[in-house]
């Protein structure tokens, strides 16, 4: 594994989030709720976008950004505009701080603890782009739920993540 298949993989997965967020015809339903689910497509992407800026943008790149966890659930009706630009952000920071990590970053231990243990920063990282992935198709699946949509074109592309 490399700090540049990691990077192209959450890039991939960030446009794909973005993607996913345009395909919703309204602002109205990306809020939509479903009985039975608790989180909603706005919830999942400002979730995913702050853990992605807390462990990658702010650990590894010193970014600054500071999580507020309850409020990536708590919040509601954040414009479309306003979530796209908060994948936007994220999709920067995780950019630069994956574009200036060395591959011996990757078995050093992460900068915090989490959940209670200090991970490698290599498996950390794929765990990260793991619950990204698993975001990403609740979002997808709430997304055609609410809809009636279908596929959006270009997700997972394979090509994204090949050695140029």
């Amino acid at each position: 594994m490399t700090i540049d298949a990691v990077r192209r993989l959450l890039l991939r997965d960030l446009d794909g989030l973005a993607a996913q967020v345009r395909a919703y015809p309204t602002d109205a339903d990306l809020w939509k709720t479903i009985p039975g689910i608790t989180n909603t497509g706005g919830t999942l992407a400002l979730h995913a976008v702050g853990n992605l800026r807390a462990f990658v943008g702010a650990e590894l790149g010193q970014s600054g950004y500071v999580r507020d966890r309850p409020a990536e659930f708590a919040n509601r009706d954040v414009p479309r505009e306003e979530v796209l630009a908060r994948i936007a952000a994220t999709r920067a920071e995780v950019d630069r701080a994956l574009a200036t990590l060395d591959e011996a970053a990757l078995a050093r231990p992460f900068g915090q603890e989490i959940a209670g243990v200090r991970p490698y920063t290599g498996p950390f990282l794929l765990h990260v782009a793991v619950h990204l992935g698993y975001h990403l198709g609740q979002i997808d699946y709430h997304r055609r739920t609410v809809t009636g949509g279908g596929a959006v074109p270009g997700m997972l592309t394979v090509k994204a993540i090949a050695p140029t």
